[in-house]
């Protein structure tokens, strides 16, 4: 499958454990290496082919909005529209309230408040290019968890045989680390609640059914969960580090 042209970028988190920073600014528009990670995000889906974007927006929203008209009156790309949550709803919840403006093909799906670099490939056509919607409801980039940056904790996945994920469960620890960039197919949100819910709800139905698939990832992954983590991560990408 081609790289998706449609994308949802999640970015309406309280990003608690980046406080104090996060109490006057929302954390997709903290600057890592110069550029806030929503830029980040948008600009490497542009970069991609991506042509139009939806960002959902709860916490300190009106700075979210007035980000993303900015870069329309810049004529950026992608072309972004925002979706305002009154009520948090979760990464789940977040998506499905934005599926009318994502249509009814598989999309693209990525946090705002976290910073990837591409290896020898963009990340976001090598998930275009495995994405096969035949054998698969999800496919989601995945960290080294020994190569996550800034990330302290057990991990999340293992990756099996022909690429499906298995979750870490009661193992003390698993190899890989969900890097918060993924490919949804729209179809994995039938049946699911209205109002908040998380997308582990449709991981965990899509690996039950054998669909929920990863890729490795091949460039540097930054996890920014704290001020010592944005520091560290600041440092590396301002030294151009990959």
């Amino acid at each position: 499958m081609a790289t998706p042209r449609r994308a949802m970028v999640l970015a309406a988190g309280f990003g608690l454990r980046l406080r104090p920073i996060t109490l006057t600014k929302p954390k997709p528009l903290v600057a890592v290496g110069g550029r806030t990670m929503l830029d980040r995000a948008l600009d490497s889906l542009a970069a991609s082919g991506v042509t139009d974007a939806v960002v959902n927006a709860h916490y300190l929203r009106e700075q979210v909005v007035a980000r993303c008209a900015e870069r329309r009156a810049a004529g950026k790309l992608p072309n972004t529209v925002v979706s305002e949550e009154e009520v948090l709803l979760d990464t789940g919840g977040g998506i499905k309230n934005a599926l009318p403006l994502l249509g009814s093909s598989p999309f693209l799906a990525v946090n705002a408040d976290i910073v990837w670099q591409d290896g020898a490939t963009s990340a976001l056509d090598r998930l275009g290019a495995l994405f096969s919607p035949d054998r698969m409801d999800a496919l989601l980039l995945l960290v080294v968890r020994d190569r996550a940056i800034g990330f302290e904790g057990p991990g999340d996945f293992f990756l099996e045989e022909g690429g499906r994920l298995k979750r870490r469960g009661d193992a003390a620890s698993a190899p890989f680390v969900y890097a918060g960039v993924q490919v949804l197919a729209p179809h994995v949100f039938d049946g699911t609640p209205e109002g908040p819910f998380s997308l582990n709800r449709i991981y965990d139905r899509a690996i039950a059914a054998g669909r929920l698939f990863g890729l490795a990832h091949d460039g540097a992954w930054y996890h920014v969960g704290t001020p010592e983590a944005l520091d560290e991560a600041d440092r590396l990408l301002g030294a151009g580090v990959r």
